[in-house]
């Protein structure tokens, strides 16, 4: 089993933001899979299914960004999961608009949701996808940029980069994470 975590803010006000990017990849998935969010605990929106015939748990905080870590560990727990048996999928500003990357563990780099669940688990080691949202136009705030909305045309890229989060994602629940990586980390540029 993998439970799949898309991080985000709660509320229509932050569906469509830059921020939202990882919460947007698991709604997406859930559509695509029929797998929808209907199971309400107080941590999460949840929905459980299969893919390929690999069981797998979508889920979506129901805290705000920075209290991710929560709700990640209600998950482990209550699916009893290794933290290696769950991906994060979190925005990332480093990354240009339409990338993504996988990686096994690693640090928050300054990425606040990570950080809470880095805290929570007491670990690094959890693997997570990385989306990229590109950064701010010279002298916009980063807060203003990654909580503003998409832009026609970058919504359109994020269209094209939830399909390809499925696919990686389906990637890493039949053929593992090292065949994922060496898949999907090539693809686009970005650090």
């Amino acid at each position: 089993m993998m439970v799949v975590v898309g991080l985000g803010n709660p509320g229509r006000n932050y569906a469509r933001t830059r921020h939202n990017a990882g919460a947007q990849c698991v709604e997406s998935m859930a559509r695509a899979w029929s797998i929808p969010l209907d199971r309400r605990s107080r941590h999460a929106l949840i929905g459980q299914g299969s893919v390929d015939d690999q069981e797998v748990v979508l889920a979506r905080p129901r805290s705000y960004m920075n209290h991710s870590g929560d709700a990640v560990k209600y998950l482990v727990d209550r699916f009893r999961v290794a933290p290696r048996q769950l991906l994060v999928l979190y925005d990332d500003m480093d990354l240009q608009l339409g990338s993504i990357r996988i990686r096994l563990s690693g640090s928050a780099g300054g990425q606040k949701g990570v950080a809470s669940i880095i805290q929570a688990l007491g670990t690094l080691e959890f693997p997570r996808m990385r989306v990229g949202i590109g950064r701010p136009p010279p002298g916009m705030d980063a807060v203003l940029y990654v909580l503003g909305g998409l832009t026609p045309p970058e919504e359109q890229v994020m269209r094209e980069v939830r399909q390809q989060a499925a696919e990686a994602v389906r990637s890493i629940l039949t053929e593992g994470l090292d065949v994922a990586m060496n898949r999907f980390n090539k693809r686009g540029s970005g650090s």
